[in-house]
């Protein structure tokens, strides 16, 4: 084994990266622990344009890069300089009469293939040439190597091991390399899944691909899972889609309801001032409104006490009087795009409150959705986000003899995009774009229906003139009566119920609008 107390001073590095960013500081500072470079292509002419000394790998193996740049780095001179054994004579030995030189760290980062597959403008033969070949290769043979060698397999390392080199004079000690090593081979299983879910999905991808893997690297440890008694880590990048800004590390709990809040905003992503406020996933109240702080007060009123530690995200800048608002009751978390002048500053005054900005929309995220269930996992595509209201109209039925008015076609294509991120059994009532009684999670859909008019009741707000939204088809027309009792003038759900005439004639009897998406939005 190497000695642990004195780590070996890196001589030679091999820098291959596809992404050149934070690349100079790490060369510079190689370099200036007199470490020889060594590197191919683009990254060999960066490296020469900031004025460092480099030797190119076609200089070491006797060979040009080949077939378009297919063939670099793979080579004995190169892989046998990664894999020979510092503590062996006989590695060390059998270098020498192979005239090869030890390399004691690899910098790679991998051709972007999971980024060039979903630009959609590529063929499958150029999104081929993005499979990296020769970086994995290097990457998992220096890791494997980790007790003699160091591995860099992403830029978000850069710094650390830099502060790390200065620390020890050039080299890196044993329990980091035995950490970026195993960094470096989540990253190319990651990077293997990607291409294993293409090339596994017929078509280049229009089916769920046979198998399914999935590699995400651990972001961070959670202090507990959905219960105290439970372990918990967060894996993946959801640090792409929001940044953390104030307060306490989000918990399991809290990544659950933020999910929530980003796919239901999704939804009202190119509306005017928007407000969902959320509790266990579920929205207590949505709305929309001439300003933010009209939204937020509109989507408060259908539930003013639910949302007591509970979740509020708006799809524009976070304006003062609306943070102000917001800051009247206990609000754990706040997520919103930007934040106007001062309102950081406001909401950071509650030391506990996480607040968070919305750097992605999920709608571009494309993972599969994923469930763990009875040994093994459910995996489907994401429920998309609703069409715009003109194309909606045109893909839905009005199936009753009263059809909608515009007016109402704005209240119904509301009310549905709630819904759909409405635990089921799921009834919304809404009436000029917000809610005003939301049922959740009921075993009966009538339970739920009674629910949410209970909540309107609780807060005085009449449902005259509102629509009822359900997230499945009425299974009888009971359901549809006693909504048509609090006088509601329209209806909007899938259909597709052995007993859809009777609830299409229960309609036309209350002179409801009623109209069907031919589409189900259960959400368990």
């Amino acid at each position: 084994m190497a000695n642990e107390d004195a780590p070996p001073r890196i001589r030679r590095a091999l820098l291959s990266v596809y992404d050149k960013s934070g690349l100079i500081p790490l060369a510079e500072t190689l370099h200036d622990h007199n470490v020889e470079l060594i590197s191919t292509g683009g990254t060999a002419r960066t490296l020469r344009d900031a004025g460092l000394p480099v030797t190119d790998v076609s200089d070491i193996t006797g060979a040009p890069e080949m077939l378009d740049g297919r063939v670099k780095t793979l080579h004995p001179a190169i892989h046998a300089g990664l894999l020979a054994r510092r503590d062996r004579e006989e590695d060390l030995d059998e270098l020498d009469a192979h005239d090869i030189a030890p390399i004691d760290l690899v910098v790679c980062s991998l051709y972007p293939f999971q980024q060039a597959r979903h630009r959609g403008d590529l063929s499958e033969q150029e999104l081929l040439e993005f499979i990296d070949i020769g970086g994995p290769t290097m990457l998992r043979a220096a890791a494997k190597n980790y007790q003699h060698v160091g591995v860099v397999s992403h830029t978000d390392q850069y710094d650390e091991v830099i502060q790390v080199l200065n620390e020890h004079d050039g080299a890196l000690p044993a329990p980091l390399r035995r950490s970026l090593a195993g960094r470096a081979f989540a990253a190319t299983a990651s990077y293997d899944t990607a291409i294993a879910n293409y090339l596994g999905s017929p078509h280049g991808g229009d089916a769920l691909p046979e198998p399914y893997v999935a590699v995400e690297g651990k972001t961070q440890s959670l202090r507990y899972g959905e219960n105290p008694h439970q372990r918990a880590a967060l894996y993946g990048t959801p640090f792409s889609f929001v940044k953390p800004l104030h307060g306490k590390p989000l918990s399991y709990n809290n990544m659950i309801d933020v999910h929530g809040a980003l796919t239901l905003i999704d939804e009202f992503q190119s509306d005017g001032p928007t407000c969902a406020i959320l509790k266990h996933t579920n929205p207590c109240g949505v709305a929309t409104g001439d300003t933010l702080l009209d939204a937020y007060t509109r989507a408060f009123e259908t539930d003013t006490k639910s949302p007591f530690g509970g979740i509020v995200v708006v799809n524009q800048a976070l304006d003062r009087a609306t943070a102000e608002a917001i800051n009247s009751i206990y609000t754990e978390v706040v997520i919103a795009p930007e934040f106007e002048d001062g309102v950081l500053a406001l909401l950071q005054e509650k030391k506990k409150r996480r607040i968070l900005k919305q750097t992605g929309a999920l709608r571009n995220d494309p993972r599969l959705q994923v469930r763990s269930v009875i040994g093994g996992l459910l995996v489907q595509d994401r429920n998309p986000v609703s069409a715009p209201l003109a194309e909606s109209r045109s893909a839905w039925q009005v199936v009753t003899e009263k059809a909608p008015s515009d007016a109402m076609w704005a209240d119904l294509h509301f009310a549905w995009r709630v819904v759909k991120h409405v635990k089921s059994n799921a009834i919304v009532y809404a009436r000029n774009g917000r809610t005003l009684g939301i049922g959740a999670g009921q075993m009966s859909r009538v339970d739920a229906s009674e629910i949410a008019v209970q909540k309107a009741r609780n807060e005085s707000l009449s449902l005259n003139g509102a629509v009822i939204a359900s997230d499945a088809f009425f299974p009888f027309a009971d359901g549809l009566e006693a909504a048509a009792a609090h006088g509601i003038s329209g209806a909007i759900q899938p259909g597709g119920s052995i007993r859809d005439d009777e609830v299409i004639a229960a309609a036309n009897a209350h002179d409801i609008a009623m109209v069907c998406t031919g589409e189900r939005n259960f959400c368990h």
